[in-house]
């Protein structure tokens, strides 16, 4: 009898275990991003990055897609097309938001175009066989967020920081952290408060976020010709 007490007692530690430690990971999850996106059964991608800047183009964008709640389609839907503009400073120098942010790359039917002065840009030269763009995406390194969806649902910047696969929530931007990073965040040049995860991707909005010492002007508008 006291054999059999000893070995349910052993059995139950063990099962309690194992069932904190699922539950510790997913919190710490969500606190990363900042940002719920609903379930999806799409295979894991890698955390969003936590260090220093400049923060490539990731590997998986369409997995990330799924991961901030959008579905990848073959070609650009145009009924709901938007533009907003994003900068990001650290110490007063700009970081190059990537071209590519929601983009298949490495579909046969994605092509890159050279830009005038360096650069890259791309985009589709023919509908993909399968889903090879994000409805939120990047053409080129200008900071300029693309919205071109057949959903009139606008989209926020924490989805789109998703897509690029970086942390951000009210304390963070990828590694630096308040209190020992200064942050800043700004709407059409005036401070924005609150978490900057949920605000809107909207038509002519310029968006800034500041890390450290700030630049000599904080932008308020931006070119939107060059869209």
């Amino acid at each position: 009898m006291r054999f059999r007490l000893v070995t349910v007692a052993l059995l139950a530690a063990v099962l309690a275990a194992c069932g904190g430690s699922g539950d510790s990971g997913s919190g710490a999850s969500a606190a990363a991003t900042g940002f719920t996106a609903p379930e999806t059964s799409s295979p894991p991608v890698e955390p969003p990055a936590t260090g220093a800047a400049p923060w490539p183009a990731p590997t998986d964008p369409m997995g990330l897609s799924q991961k901030a709640g959008l579905a990848g389609e073959p070609a650009e839907s145009l009924q709901y097309h938007v533009h907003s503009h994003l900068d990001v400073f650290v110490n007063g120098s700009r970081v190059q938001v990537p071209a590519g942010i929601g983009i298949d790359t490495t579909n046969p039917s994605v092509a890159s175009f050279p830009l005038d002065g360096g650069g890259t840009s791309w985009g589709l030269k023919a509908a993909c066989a399968t889903p090879c763009i994000s409805p939120l995406h990047t053409h080129d390194p200008s900071g300029i967020i693309h919205t071109e969806s057949a959903n009139a649902k606008p989209h926020v910047l924490g989805q789109f920081f998703i897509q690029w696969d970086v942390a951000l929530n009210p304390q963070c931007v990828g590694g630096y952290c308040t209190p020992s990073d200064t942050i800043s965040f700004y709407v059409d040049g005036k401070p924005s408060i609150g978490d900057p995860t949920q605000i809107e991707l909207a038509d002519g909005r310029e968006i800034a976020i500041v890390i450290g010492s700030p630049p000599a002007i904080i932008p308020s508008t931006f070119d939107t010709s060059a869209a």
